[in-house]
């Protein structure tokens, strides 16, 4: 404690503290590092295409991007997307050219620019969105459970479920000579 704080009874605070703090702060932001616009279009203009060179985007890559930044909702749709894309009357247009697009979707949607560019830049790697396995888990279930089968599909499987193969897809015939339903089969002394 310094003599001026002692003297009003005061702890002082520790001068240390707050560039502890930013110092924190600064490794935080060292260890994540910060992708750019471009970056982002550079990786979903090769999502999904193997020759893309990374220099041109397509309507669907964009759509893709666009969904998982969450930029395309009730205010902007792909709709949207796709009127003020074919204003280019290209397939694929460059860096320059989108950020002409996202300018233009912006203004007639009345979206800040920096508000989509900031979510398209923060997005995250191109990927797949996540499927809930439960769903369709249950519809497998219920689909394979064989003691729910009926009429000649019930034939394939036995009382355990497991299927018999070759003998539960046809009729093989039964020639011992005997009809069907013949309960006595093979009791016939052959000495007769």
């Amino acid at each position: 404690m310094s003599e001026t704080a002692a003297a009003n009874g005061s702890p002082s605070p520790a001068p240390e503290a707050p560039a502890a703090e930013l110092a924190q702060l600064a490794l935080e932001d060292e260890a994540a590092p910060k992708v750019s616009f471009s970056d982002q279009f550079k990786a979903f203009s090769k999502f999904g295409d193997t020759k893309s060179d990374g220099k041109l985007i397509t309507l669907s890559q964009s759509d893709k991007w666009m969904k998982q930044a969450k930029v395309i909702d009730k205010k902007i749709t792909t709709t949207d997307t796709g009127i003020h894309f074919k204003k280019f009357k290209a397939m694929k247009i460059s860096i320059g050219d989108y950020n002409k697009f996202l300018d233009d979707l912006a203004k007639t949607k009345k979206v800040e620019l920096s508000e989509i560019k900031q979510k398209l830049a923060g997005c995250g790697a191109p990927g797949v969105a996540s499927v809930s396995a439960g769903k369709a888990a249950a519809a497998v279930d219920r689909l394979t459970d064989t003691s729910k089968y009926t009429g000649s599909h019930k034939e394939r499987f036995d009382a355990t479920g497991k299927g018999k193969g070759i003998a539960g897809r046809r009729n093989l015939v039964d020639d011992s000579g005997y009809v069907s339903g013949y309960q006595h089969k093979d009791t016939y002394d052959a000495g007769h």
